[in-house]
């Protein structure tokens, strides 16, 4: 069976574009089958963006797990100074995140990679709406690989529901990072940042 963290280019390609209202602008970007929420903005994603915008983002950004690049693309708009990079273990979604960062310009990098095997690079920010159905192995390592990626002072933010697994996700990033907190609770999605600093340390140099 495939899924959307596999390549398998044998599925029916299924073009088509969809349109979405953000932050108050409509967007249009093109997908197909065989990725990420093929079909509108997924809720999760949205309220990841909304919370993480709020905060504001600067430095350089990972989008891990871009599927066809809205987390990507909308960043690089919203923030035009970040650096931003979008990668994917699916070579159609990066395909997609591709064209679409080229209709709005986005000066982006687009890497194909299964977690961080292609990714040498140290980000400020990494954003990650975990693969849910890849199982808790595959997450957690990808929440082990990004400690390793992220600057002194970064930041890991992940968006995943309460009834999958959002308990016991928090638990392992208060274990591998010095600090884990929810940022935000919406319709059974949490919000939670993770970060190398101790959140009181960062608060008395903020």
């Amino acid at each position: 069976m495939s899924h959307y963290f596999e390549n398998d280019d044998s599925l029916p390609k299924d073009r088509k574009e969809i349109s979405f209202r953000f932050l108050g602008a409509v967007y249009t970007f093109r997908t197909m089958a065989g990725v990420f929420s093929k079909s509108d903005l997924d809720y999760g994603t949205r309220v990841l963006l909304e919370t993480v915008f709020s905060e504001g983002i600067q430095g350089s950004m990972l989008d891990l797990g871009t599927g066809f690049g809205p987390v990507g693309v909308l960043t690089k708009l919203h923030f035009p100074k970040t650096r931003v990079t979008m990668s994917d273990v699916n070579e159609r979604a990066c395909s997609l995140a591709k064209e679409n960062a080229l209709r709005y310009r986005a000066d982006v990098t687009v890497t194909v990679s299964d977690g961080f095997s292609g990714i040498p690079d140290i980000f400020d920010v990494i954003l990650l709406n975990p693969p849910i159905r890849a199982g808790k192995q595959v997450i957690y390592r990808l929440f082990e690989e990004s400690r390793q990626h992220l600057s002194a002072e970064g930041n890991l933010w992940i968006v995943i529901r309460k009834d999958q697994g959002a308990k016991s996700a928090l638990r392992e990033l208060e274990r591998l990072f010095a600090a884990a907190e929810v940022i935000c609770k919406d319709r059974g999605y949490w919000v939670i940042r993770a970060g190398n600093t101790p959140l009181e340390a960062t608060e008395q140099r903020a």
